[in-house]
């Protein structure tokens, strides 16, 4: 019924409102399109990167743009957009909420399909982080944090195309048509990306195609944009390091996403749905291409929501919103299942004086598999000076288990269909100051897990199995720096360190700990008269492993005002190194391309 109710809900604000909004009097005016979600609640910590800002590394895709956030990226291919895990402050790669536009597309099979995208870098405006605390506010998976990847709104005539090229025989090309007709915009952006690896069975193939288009009228604007991309790559070791299989993967993705951004009488309103559609063809052993080798996955995610905001004197902006989501997966290895949750969303923000920031959310899920959840936040900014603030937060969130954790089974690993969902509670306070070309921020955290789980056996001769643990404790500092020396000049760098305590009850553990002890991220940025050179440093270490250091450099020169050449360098010392252990990293890595823009 609930589910009969919000739908209903959904269909009939979407079409009243609508129907006000292009009936009411005069002209429609030429309007900043309204952007209604929860990202503009208060947040203690939130980093991004704005593809409006010309940057010099200039990488293929938005993921491979995270690697200078505090975010432990943990790539297992040549390129972080074919196949990369995300990690925030120790959270394992499941415990990461992945955002479009503000709505949950987190894979249901398994998070390791979280970075099949289907946009390009010229369809995403910024890409923000939001560790810790305030990532509750957006439901499920934010154990560790969320990232939010935000589309560009089409409002302008722009005309891009890019090529590149670099050792391994790798290339791509990149083609994107934006243009606006009074008050319709739209977007088509087209790209093909290809490798030949940098060892036997790392090649791939890449093909990612959108459609975005956005009608503003008097009162808000309606968003639609449709993404599809294909992979079809080498997996040498993804999910077995140190195995030696000769692996094949091939994926495909569709995801539509539709919202009205409305404003009526000073009450905001968002009806939105978000559909996306996965299929994932996996080959153990190539060589060998046995009935049990090949598993096929086909998952599906529906999310009508429906999201109301409204200032109210002393309370602030009011925030309440409703969702209904469906998953379904049919696998010749996981089977074929069906979930279902509805949640109800409460959310505040608002000032006290000219010192105090105070934000708020409380959210009740009800899971068809797990039952009814309660989480939600409580966060605070004093303001001592006008540059300078504290900040203090508490927050509750949960994670329900993947398909692939619940069913999966072979040879080696074997699912647990009586898993519990991870629940945590997350601490933190910080200092931040913050001034024209110049900012800094220090924050202490503390996350108290129970319920996790990992892959573990207890002896070399079983089967890793997915199993609950009981209680585990995150400790971690984090430091960001920001400082534009001059014109000319500028610093951007980050530190964290975080500390893991679980009990491991004896077990032996999969994949291991898995998580960055020390991260560390560097970039020095020069203006030139000509161009751009920006040299970064990233550096981590795991628990148990030697650290490395890898140094990067970026160098744009503009021909003129519509085109420029790039040179992009990763890994210029050549240092050996595996993210994840038994998984070897490809070495120097070197591509020059031309952009073109009008």
């Amino acid at each position: 019924m609930f589910k009969i109710r919000l739908c209903g809900v959904f269909i009939i604000t979407f079409f009243i409102l609508a129907k006000i909004s292009f009936c009411s009097e005069g002209n429609p005016q030429e309007l900043e399109p309204i952007v209604i979600s929860k990202q503009k609640q208060f947040f203690l910590n939130i980093y991004s990167t704005d593809a409006d800002n010309d940057q010099a590394f200039n990488y293929q895709s938005s993921i491979e743009n995270l690697s200078n956030l505090p975010v432990d990226l943990q790539s297992r291919a040549l390129k972080s957009s074919i196949q990369a895990d995300f990690s925030l402050r120790g959270g394992t790669f499941q415990q990461i909420l992945i955002l479009l536009n503000g709505q949950r597309i987190n894979d249901p099979q398994t998070a390791h399909h979280n970075s099949d995208i289907p946009f390009t870098k010229e369809d995403i405006k910024k890409t923000e982080v939001i560790p810790g605390a305030s990532s509750s506010l957006f439901g499920a998976d934010a154990i560790g944090g969320a990232i939010n990847f935000a589309l560009s709104v089409p409002k302008e005539k722009k005309f891009v195309w890019e090529f590149g090229a670099g050792n391994n025989r790798n290339g791509y090309g990149l083609f994107s048509l934006s243009d606006k007709f009074k008050e319709l915009g739209f977007r088509v952006s087209v790209e093909d990306a290809q490798s030949k690896g940098f060892r036997e069975d790392t090649d791939y193939k890449k093909f990612t195609s959108s459609l975005s288009t956005n009608y503003d009228f008097a009162q808000g604007s309606w968003e639609n944009n449709f993404g599809y991309q294909e992979k079809n790559f080498g997996a040498y070791d993804f999910y077995t390091p140190d195995k030696g299989y000769l692996s094949r993967e091939q994926t495909r993705t569709y995801l539509l996403s539709s919202g009205l951004n409305l404003s009526h009488e000073n009450l905001l309103i968002k009806p939105s749905f978000l559909w996306r559609r996965h299929y994932d063809k996996f080959v153990l052993d190539k060589t060998q291409l046995r009935s049990n080798s090949v598993n096929q996955h086909r998952t599906d995610m529906f999310t009508p929501s429906i999201y109301l905001q409204k200032e109210i004197g002393v309370l602030g902006k009011v925030g309440l919103g409703a969702e209904w989501g469906q998953e379904r997966i049919t696998s010749t290895n996981l089977g074929r299942h069906v979930r279902e949750h509805k949640s109800i969303l409460l959310d505040d923000s608002t000032a006290l004086g000219e010192k105090w920031e105070i934000g708020s959310s409380l959210r009740w899920d009800d899971f068809s598999d797990f039952g009814k959840v309660y989480t939600g936040s409580l966060s605070a900014k004093f303001k001592f000076t006008f540059a300078a603030a504290f900040n203090f937060g508490i927050s509750r969130s949960m994670r329900v288990p993947s398909f692939t954790e619940l069913y999966y089974s072979d040879s080696t690993t074997i699912g647990n269909d009586g898993l519990a969902a991870e629940k945590s509670w997350n601490y933190e306070t910080g200092f931040e100051y913050k001034q024209e070309g110049f900012s800094t921020g220090l924050c202490l955290f503390l996350r108290q897990e129970k319920e996790m789980i990992d892959w573990v056996r207890s002896d070399p001769t079983q089967k890793w199995q997915a199993k609950n643990f009981t209680r585990g404790n995150v400790f971690g500092v984090e430091y960001v720096l920001h400082n534009k020396f001059n014109r000319l000049f500028g610093l951007d760098a980050n530190y964290i360190y975080t500390d893991k305590n679980t009990d491991s009850q004896g077990y032996l553990y999969k994949y291991g700990p898995n998580y960055a002890q020390h991260l560390v991220n560097t970039t020095f940025n020069l203006v030139l008269p000509f161009g751009q050179q920006e040299i970064g440093f990233n550096y981590k270490k795991r628990p148990g492993r030697r650290g490395w250091l890898l140094m990067n450099s970026g160098f744009n020169y503009n021909l003129n005002r519509n085109a420029k050449i790039f040179l992009h360098a990763e890994n210029i010392l050549n240092v050996e190194y595996q993210d994840i252990a038994g998984i070897p990293q490809p070495g120097r890595y070197i591509e020059a391309g031309l952009r073109l823009q009008w």
